[in-house]
């Protein structure tokens, strides 16, 4: 009672403080930062509003915080309100339309502004197509503007908007060209006249177009040109002049912009909205190692079903009423399922799809004879923010419940770049790789064995994953394909799980610590999830062998990792004040192992709910912060639903503080809900963790009645010890 007292006053004193600095109304709640067109690592635009800024008072940002240029006005009875961006131009008279009101689903961000007599709605839609890969690929979002008259008279409606072309590069002093192409549809693309092929400066990729699309009509009006000249056109006479500027310069340089207005008539009604198409594409997408070293470039997935971007734009602006339609139906799944927890945990769903899929990419090889390879499908990750690494094992692990609850073979896609590499023998180390490569999206391997080295952790999570993949799909294939490094990687789990040596878990920036009690129950499961694999496969003998292994280490790690008072487990074994968010448990749940006694769910249940704070359990006692996600996955573990809301609640109160003005951050101070680090990381699939529960499977294994031993396994562990001395207890 005590925690949930805190939680609410924390609540009532949030709102108090925040609420005076937003004039509308926002639901579910004002997140810090709001996404617009969120697609890809390279498609990522969003409105950083901290406590309450609108649409038309700040521009969109790229995740980094770096501006990219996209303004928006409307003319209304011959006067020009701003509504999207905040844009100035010298010699002309303009309004402020006035924000009423922003609502953001798993899909969607809308905002609705009142201009003079119409009301604009104003809506951002990015896709989230989990069951066709092929438009899961297509790196585009939608931009509508519909308009409504508020006093039951009609009214001459014009809309422009503009982006500029600082969507291309993180180096604005670089030289930009563009074209214009008319047709059915009227695209205008940009890029750098120098580009560099999977390179980044400031995070941004220094290589393709950036495109904004809209279907022609006799009412459309395009232009390109200086930001200050082609805004000027459009709010003194409502139109644009359907020309283009050649004069190819930088990015800084007189700030081109590219835009479309439109002429809605007179309007009383509710109008159709303007439909327009924003994306970013390149290609090759993905540089990735193969065998003997060889270098392979994969293009994004829907080139294997379009000849040209022309194609694809005009099949996606076709395909906007279709795309409108699902998006509904998956905000509304998510919403209704997550529900079922509480509004706070839909909420904080809600707000982390977009993010979690933005930065992911799907993608396919070529064959020999330059066609596409229809068999070699495979999605890579950037580690946004915290490394730029691609595809690593801990930030996926993290992310995994989404792709559980959305589509399982999202998951093996990304998967399967990591397992196809180490397959050719080209990584040395015993246990899993790190990751795929130290910069996005150059996956270049590590065949010097020098990646960031979480054994314990990557070799767990490969294993936890790969088997939650084939239990919730019924596809065994990774399994049975990828046996041997799965066996291998068990086999160092059980020489170096239940006492960990001096390492670094997935929270590297807590620092490096010996005998974690956290990371020897991720190394536990993943040795019962190879039982669990062995047993799918028919080897009921490594299984049966497997199985015991895993108990006769909960047992030993029981002893070693509760506290003398038998009220917590402790972070490292033999420091009885210590004590963190033991959420690789989860894992245990989410397989249906049950390697773990009840007795410790129970034991943790009842000490968070003594040690929480206003905005969630600290990670463990080196300090106050906490990990969004790890609290998520820990109230998914929790025997108590109050406990369970509680935390969930906690993270949506962070989520909502207005302490920040940057896309969601993971890893947030448990006292005052302010950032530490980190901003729009993939690891927001985390939060899905309850959600992806509603499938468990349950064990799987099959457990053979002798316990007889294979060649290749190693041999039981000797009988438990008497004391944490005799096992060797590493010591910083």
């Amino acid at each position: 009672m005590a925690l949930l007292f805190t939680i609410t006053v924390s609540c009532l004193v949030w709102n108090v403080l925040a609420a005076p600095a937003a004039t509308w109304t926002s639901t579910p709640f004002s997140p810090a930062s709001v996404p617009l067109a969120v697609r890809s690592p390279y498609l990522s635009a969003w409105l950083n509003q901290g406590a309450g800024t609108a649409l038309n008072a700040d521009w969109p940002k790229f995740w980094t915080g770096s501006i990219v240029g996209w303004a928006g006005y409307v003319n209304v009875d011959g006067t020009s309100y701003n509504f999207l961006g905040v844009p100035s131009v010298p010699g002309t008279t303009t309004q402020k339309a006035v924000q009423k009101s922003l609502t953001f689903t798993s899909t969607q961000s809308t905002f609705i502004l009142s201009a003079g007599p119409i009301d604009l709605t104003v809506n951002f839609l990015s896709p989230v197509e989990p069951d066709d890969l092929v438009k899961q690929s297509i790196p585009f979002s939608y931009f509508t503007v519909s308009a409504l008259s508020t006093d039951g008279q009609s009214h001459s409606v014009q809309v422009y908007s503009d982006i500029s072309a600082e969507w291309i590069t993180g180096d604005n002093s670089l030289t930009a060209n563009w074209t214009t192409t008319v047709g059915d549809v009227i695209i205008h693309q940009t890029q750098l006249e120098n580009q560099s092929t999977f390179s980044e400066i400031n995070d941004r990729i220094q290589q393709g177009s950036s495109y904004y699309a809209v279907a022609q009509s006799s009412s459309t009006t395009y232009q390109t040109g200086e930001d200050v000249v082609v805004r000027a056109q459009f709010i003194q006479n409502g139109k644009l002049t359907n020309s283009q500027d050649t004069d190819f310069r930088a990015v800084s340089d007189r700030w081109p912009v590219f835009a479309f207005a439109q002429d809605l008539g007179n309007v009383q009604s509710p109008s159709s909205p303007v439909v327009i198409a924003i994306g970013h594409v390149r290609d090759p997408a993905v540089e990735y190692i193969v065998a003997n070293g060889a270098l392979q470039n994969r293009s994004l997935l829907f080139w294997s079903h379009f000849a040209s971007v022309g194609d694809v734009i005009t099949s996606f602006l076709s395909d906007y009423s279709g795309a409108l339609s699902r998006a509904q139906a998956f905000d509304s799944k998510v919403q209704a399922d997550a529900s079922t927890v509480s509004a706070d945990y839909a909420a904080v769903a809600a707000l982390s799809v977009r993010q979690a899929f933005g930065a992911t990419e799907l993608t396919i090889s070529k064959s020999s004879d330059a066609s596409f390879n229809s068999s070699d499908i495979m999605m890579f990750m950037k580690e946004i923010s915290s490394d730029g690494n691609v595809n690593t094992v801990d930030v996926i692990f993290p992310s995994w419940p989404i792709l559980l609850y959305t589509n399982p073979a999202l998951g093996k896609y990304l998967l399967l770049p990591l397992f196809e590499y180490q397959a050719t023998g080209q990584y040395p180390n015993k246990w899993s790789v790190h990751d795929m490569g130290a910069h996005y999206p150059q996956a270049l391997g590590h065949n010097d064995g020098l990646d960031e080295p979480m054994p314990v952790e990557e070799s767990g999570n490969m294993l936890i994953m790969t088997l939650s993949y084939a239990q919730k799909s019924n596809d065994n294939s990774l399994l049975s394909r990828y046996f041997n490094l799965l066996d291998q990687w068990t086999q160092f789990l059980i020489a170096d799980s239940l006492i960990p040596a001096n390492q670094i878990s997935t929270d590297d920036f807590a620092g490096s610590l010996a005998n974690q009690t956290n990371l020897a129950i991720k190394g536990i499961v993943g040795i019962k999830a190879m039982s669990m694999i062995a047993g799918l496969v028919g080897d009921s003998a490594r299984s049966s062998n497997y199985s015991s292994i895993a108990s006769s280490y909960v047992q030993q790690w029981q002893k070693l990792a509760t506290s003398s008072t038998g009220k917590h487990l402790t972070l490292s074994y033999g420091n009885d004040s210590s004590w963190g968010l033991s959420y690789n448990m989860y894992a245990d749940k989410l397989l249906g192992a049950n390697v773990f006694p009840q007795s410790v769910y129970d034991m943790q249940t009842a000490w968070y709910s003594s040690v929480a704070n206003s905005f969630g359990v600290p990670l463990d006692t080196r300090h106050t912060y906490t990990k969004s996600d790890w609290e998520i996955w820990t109230a998914a573990l929790v025997s108590s639903n109050s406990v369970r809301d509680t935390l969930v609640s906690a993270v949506k109160n962070y989520a909502a503080d207005g302490e920040s003005s940057q896309p969601l951050g993971d890893w947030y101070e448990t006292a005052n809900g302010d950032v530490e680090g980190f901003r729009a990381r993939p690891v927001v699939g985390g939060h899905f963790a309850l959600l992806a529960l509603g499938n468990a499977s349950g064990d799987t294994e099959q457990i053979s009645a002798t316990n007889s031993t294979s060649p290749t396994q190693p041999s039981q562990p000797q009988s438990q010890p008497n004391s944490a001395s005799s096992l060797r207890i590493r010591f910083l």
